[in-house]
């Protein structure tokens, strides 16, 4: 796709994940990530029907801890994820739509814990490819959401 047909996102956006309940999660883009991870805790996998699933639960918005969503999903894959420190750790990884703007497509999602993380969800490339131009000195571009206090 040529770069006129896509759309510009900036540094951090608002997205929505309704297969799993969370209206609105702001996400950090970031294009040297691979991978989009969010946060989630209490991971458990478990079966249903011969098939490997996970239930996790997550604080959707930062800085809330009493909010809590929980969250089942078929097991996509398990991997082994490097992060930006250089330690490996394996993680669940599931599929599930996400919507950008007016954009609404299937992506993966790496489940680790970002207690000490500033934001809930990143948005790596992969999830990105061929749809958006990042824009490092925007914020909110294409999804005003609802704004919280930064803290």
């Amino acid at each position: 796709m040529s770069n006129e047909y896509k759309k510009v996102i900036g540094w951090r956006e608002w997205v929505s994940l309704p297969e799993l309940g969370i209206q609105q999660i702001k996400v950090k883009v970031d294009s040297g990530a691979r991978t989009s991870a969010l946060h989630a805790f209490r991971v458990e996998p478990f079966q249903r029907e011969g098939k490997d699933w996970v239930s996790f639960d997550v604080h959707p918005h930062q800085y809330d801890t009493d909010e809590v969503v929980t969250c089942e999903m078929p097991v996509k894959d398990i991997r082994t994820v490097t992060d930006s420190g250089g330690h490996q750790s394996q993680r669940y990884v599931i599929e599930t739509n996400v919507v950008i703007g007016e954009q609404q497509y299937p992506i993966e999602l790496t489940l680790t814990s970002r207690d000490t993380m500033r934001f809930r969800m990143l948005l790596g490339r992969t999830a990105m490819n061929g749809r958006f131009l990042v824009d490092p000195e925007g914020a909110y571009l294409i999804s005003p959401g609802t704004q919280q206090p930064e803290l």
